[in-house]
């Protein structure tokens, strides 16, 4: 199935997403805008990391051993769960300045952390940043970041 240019909505391409990493281990945003333009799409990066984000897809573990790209279940315990899970299985090492966290992930895993830190919509953290392997978590106030890393290290032991 082609897919023109113009014609392609946001709906249909996330859709497309969904479908493509459901049938193959796709491991990285480049390898998910190849097997896109493999369907006629023209797509950025930052079109395809903001589907990620949309569609709150998690890497996960795959049968061979390196991460992937999964859909997370809909249900709310659920997601919690495997978020909480994903954090705690990711999270090498945490320091922090003033109000901000710094904390360091496996390769790969920074974004579903992150997306586990935005789940817990916690008053005390005003948002967080995500890269490859590194999160920036801002903390509202400084007198708040050392139970902000104490938490961080509760769910890190849950394991």
């Amino acid at each position: 199935m082609k897919w023109s240019v113009t014609g392609a909505m946001k709906y249909d391409r996330q859709a497309l997403i969904l479908k493509i990493i459901e049938e193959k281990d796709i491991e990285t945003q480049e390898e998910l805008a190849n097997e896109l333009r493999d369907y006629g799409m023209d797509i950025t990066q930052a079109t395809i990391s903001r589907d990620i984000k949309e569609l709150r897809l998690v890497k996960v573990m795959g049968k061979s051993g390196a991460y992937k790209y999964a859909a997370m279940d809909r249900t709310d315990s659920e997601i919690s769960e495997r978020l909480f899970r994903v954090f705690s299985e990711s999270v090498i090492s945490m320091d922090y300045a003033n109000n901000l966290i710094v904390i360091r992930t496996i390769v790969a895993g920074a974004q579903a952390a992150a997306s586990a830190i935005d789940s817990m919509n916690w008053p005390e953290i005003i948002g967080c940043i995500a890269g490859d392997d590194t999160i920036l978590v801002i903390v509202r106030d400084n007198s708040m970041v050392p139970d902000v890393l104490k938490q961080f290290s509760k769910l890190m032991k849950k394991q």
